[in-house]
């Protein structure tokens, strides 16, 4: 029961092909966890189950989160991916189409695998799509309080759902504190993912990240799209956007529809079996 392990400027994943696991229809809450568990298990920032079958693209990826629950889209999972296809030879350098159930992306490898530009889908604003509790509207600059402290957001979904704060004393230590509670927020239904943003110029952005079911993260691709996206809607950026976090730089580039192309590194850990110990644990 192989695993392969990667990380995308420190979120590391790991990936786990189906074909290995043939009596598994897929890893289950329970499993997930414990492979997640940075003590008793592998240790990551979720799970990467594919490739599987798909009738939208060539081919089909399910994403977890380390507490089990299931994400619909991921960035860094998705280069990740993009370069384990490429180190197990299913993939050239042609681009490729890798469907989420946050929709249908195109991957195109570059450097050996040692750089993926991943076209994400567009970012919307509607509180309908993202979702947001309330009426329908663009959700753009709006107040919200926790724990006796106003933040003004916006919120926003790539096909997941992001929540993005401008703040001007930007820290881990901020999105540590607020970062839970904003995620299980009544005006988000489904929680939310959270980024603290603070411009630096019109070509650089600086974000911190809580990440929906996995706590504080040191990248995230799609949080990254989402903040340079409400970062231009602002009219702070202009359409060419590298965001920096503390595991490292991501460069967007915003088209037409707030359309996303995501370019960043991903670095091969290791490869491993994982122990029927492991397997059998219930966390």
């Amino acid at each position: 029961m192989r695993f392969h392990k990667y990380h995308a400027v420190g979120n590391d994943y790991i990936v786990l092909d189906p074909a290995d696991f043939p009596s598994w229809k897929a890893p289950g809450a329970a499993r997930v966890r414990a492979i997640c568990h940075r003590n008793f298990g592998v240790g990551s920032d979720g799970i990467l189950w594919g490739p599987l079958p798909s009738r939208k693209a060539d081919f089909g990826l399910r994403i977890f989160n380390p507490d089990g629950s299931e994400a619909e889209k991921s960035g860094n999972g998705l280069r990740i991916f993009s370069r384990y296809l490429w180190d197990q030879k299913r993939v050239k350098s042609a681009p490729f189409t890798v469907e989420t159930p946050g929709g249908v992306v195109r991957s195109t490898v570059k450097r050996g695998g040692k750089s993926i530009t991943v076209a994400m889908g567009c970012v919307s604003f509607d509180s309908r799509k993202i979702p947001v509790s309330g009426p329908a509207r663009e959700v753009i600059g709006e107040p919200i309080e926790v724990q006796g402290r106003a933040f003004t957001f916006s919120a926003a979904t790539i096909g997941n759902p992001h929540c993005v704060i401008p703040v001007d004393d930007l820290s881990p230590d901020i999105a540590r504190r607020y970062g839970p509670d904003i995620e299980v927020h009544r005006l988000f239904p489904n929680r939310t993912n959270v980024q603290f943003l603070k411009v630096l110029d019109r070509s650089n952005i600086q974000i911190e990240i809580w990440e929906r079911g996995a706590g504080y993260t040191l990248a995230s691709g799609s949080s990254s799209s989402a903040a340079a996206a409400v970062a231009h809607r602002l009219g702070q950026v202009g359409r060419s956007v590298t965001v920096r976090m503390p595991g490292g730089t991501i460069g967007i580039e915003i088209g037409d529809g707030y359309s996303i192309q995501m370019t960043g590194p991903v670095g091969a850990i290791a490869d491993g079996e994982l122990s029927p110990d492991l397997l059998a644990t219930r966390l």
